[in-house]
């Protein structure tokens, strides 16, 4: 019970800490500084050819091999080669989905950290 209790609070408070990472990457102030060992992605909610919603997100550089998020490096591939909109790296999937395809990048990492 303890390891498990253990590895649910290392999980919320990492998730807390990725929360925080992306809202200060989205807030609008100047400082877009990245930290290092992580890169700055784009994912964008397209509707009907529509663009309902574009954040800002900050990944870690691990992450960018990992199958989960080269399929949605796939995606992005697909959806604009290698001409992306200004500001870099963008993919196209509902935020919810990223959140949850980082979630399980992490999770996965944290057990292997463990």
């Amino acid at each position: 019970m303890g390891i498990h209790l253990r590895s649910i609070t290392a999980t919320a408070k990492q998730a807390l800490r990725l929360q925080s990472l992306a809202w200060r990457s989205t807030s609008t102030s100047p400082d877009r500084h990245v930290p290092r060992g992580h890169v700055t992605v784009y994912v964008e909610d397209i509707d009907d050819q529509k663009v309902q919603r574009r954040e800002r997100f900050l990944v870690p550089v691990a992450y960018l091999n990992q199958p989960l998020f080269r399929g949605l490096l796939a995606r992005a591939e697909e959806e604009f080669g290698f001409d992306h909109p200004p500001g870099g790296l963008t993919i196209p999937c509902r935020e919810d989905a990223f959140w949850e395809i980082t979630s399980q990048l992490h999770a996965s990492r944290s057990r292997k950290r463990d």
